[in-house]
């Protein structure tokens, strides 16, 4: 085999821009396909948490065996290319189908379309995600390089993520009313605006996932490590570091993942407004570019006077401390856009360095189980990551799903002439305050549960792990 060339730049950009663009396609279906077909389309909360739930449990079994089917592929374009451009032309013409349910569809249909497309988008997403990331040995080569890339990578899904999360809601206000007959009203306005942002939301997907097969070459004959679903629990018995991170993943996302899907109803039930959508998309904007500069500014900077555990610690607290900021100015009724910032800094920011960290120690555990059981688990590790993030997100959403259940929020349940006024006004008091209180009370029992269980079980201080680096450079 020739050795690998150093990555030009445009081979980087071209890597990266395919990131942004199925980034922008997971948080479009992750952050708006309850709210789009409970509180649009109607369709009950609870039937909505039972698809999100399932769906993404299944999707998260379904990440090992799409590894196995790349592992498998022999083509001339290699192993990665053809399943990342299949997946990603599949997976976009799913997204739109998915946001453009037939209007003659009501009651179980519409429950059965949303099911049904919902839990395709997961498998077809899968179909591109496995070999998007798996293909960086392919065309790298080790050490900084391809730790470079990586971060590179995550920055620019990053990116893709806060594209979709602060121009949404403005998009499909704008879309909505320009394709949407003159005299519809809210309820239609969205509906269609959602249509026609996830056309164009795919059609980009598309053209920065060509961009990145056709710019970067990989080596067909690299050989692929592949993790079933019994070699994660295997490893996680056999590995009580990683037990003790994947368990603090799931308590974090799931707190997290519950205020992201609860938080669109927050802006549009309880602080109110006719044009609510302008402020949630000013909050989602400040608190993106939060979460990005402190995972490329932040986390350095504190990283020169504190070691990462403290760091960590330190995130769940600013994380806390938003939280019960934010119920204490929705329960006082300051609902000032510039007070509402503070908690959602604290928050996201917290989340940024969060996202580096818990990558940090799950590469840790690597090193603990390769002196522990005398092998490395790399593949099944990470692996691992993407399987427990899908399972948080799906328990999320179920919480969310029954919140909303129990709080009765739905436009779909509101006249049209309701939806163009202040729909906050026709929220009964006590659904305000449920609805206050799942999203920051939940989440903070989550972060703590989180802490304890970290301090309790996880032991790999930088001085522990610089003692283990030095042991198995020693046996090597």
């Amino acid at each position: 085999m020739s050795e690998k060339k150093q990555l030009s730049v445009k081979e980087k950009a071209a890597y990266g821009l395919g990131a942004v663009g199925k980034d922008m396609v997971y948080m479009l279906s992750a952050s708006y396909i309850l709210y789009y077909y409970q509180d649009i389309l109607g369709v009950s909360a609870v039937a909505m948490g039972i698809i999100l739930l399932v769906a993404r449990i299944f999707d998260a079994f379904n990440d090992p065996i799409m590894g196995v089917i790349v592992a498998k592929t022999k083509t001339k374009w290699g192993k990665f290319r053809p399943w990342l451009m299949i997946g990603t032309l599949t997976n976009a013409v799913i997204l739109f189908l998915m946001f453009a349910a037939p209007t003659d569809l009501s009651g179980s249909g519409l429950v059965a379309y949303a099911a049904v497309f919902y839990i395709l988008w997961g498998v077809t997403y899968t179909m591109m995600d496995i070999p998007y990331w798996s293909m960086i040995p392919a065309f790298t080569k080790g050490g900084k390089e391809r730790e470079g890339l990586t971060t590179l990578a995550r920055s620019c899904a990053g990116v893709g993520s806060a594209i979709v999360t602060i121009f949404t809601m403005l998009a499909v206000q704008g879309l909505g009313r320009a394709f949407a007959p003159a005299d519809a009203g809210a309820y239609l306005i969205e509906r269609t605006g959602f249509k026609w942002f996830s056309l164009v939301i795919a059609i980009l997907f598309i053209a920065f996932t060509v961009v990145t097969c056709l710019v970067v070459k990989e080596n067909s004959s690299v050989d692929m490590k592949t993790a079933s679903v019994g070699d994660m629990f295997k490893a996680l018995v056999q590995n009580d570091q990683a037990m003790a991170i994947v368990l603090t993943i799931v308590l974090v996302n799931t707190a997290m993942y519950i205020t992201s899907n609860l938080l669109i109803y927050f802006f549009k039930y309880d602080l109110g407004g006719v044009a609510w959508y302008g402020n949630y998309t000013v909050f989602n904007m400040v608190g993106g570019a939060v979460q990005i500069l402190s995972m490329m500014a932040l986390y350095p900077l504190m990283r020169k006077a504190f070691n990462n555990i403290q760091i960590f610690y330190i995130g769940l607290g600013m994380s806390v401390l938003g939280y019960l900021v934010l119920l204490l100015l929705s329960t006082l009724g300051l609902n000032s856009l510039v007070l509402l910032l503070i908690p959602g800094v604290l928050i996201m920011a917290a989340s940024g360095m969060n996202n580096v960290l818990i990558t940090v120690f799950l590469a840790n555990t690597v090193d603990y189980g390769d002196l522990k059981n005398h092998r490395r688990d790399e593949s099944v590790i990470f692996s691992m990551q993407t399987f427990v993030v899908k399972l948080a997100s799906g328990v999320a959403a179920f919480i969310a799903s029954l919140a909303l259940q129990a709080f009765h929020l739905s436009a779909e349940a509101t006249t049209e002439a309701e939806q163009a006024m202040d729909l906050s006004l026709n929220v009964a008091q006590a659904s305000k305050t449920g609805l206050r209180m799942v999203m920051t009370l939940i989440p903070i029992a989550g972060l703590i549960l989180a802490f304890f269980w970290f301090r309790k079980k996880y032991i790999l201080t930088d001085e522990k792990i610089e003692e283990i680096s030095k042991q198995l450079k020693g046996e090597a």
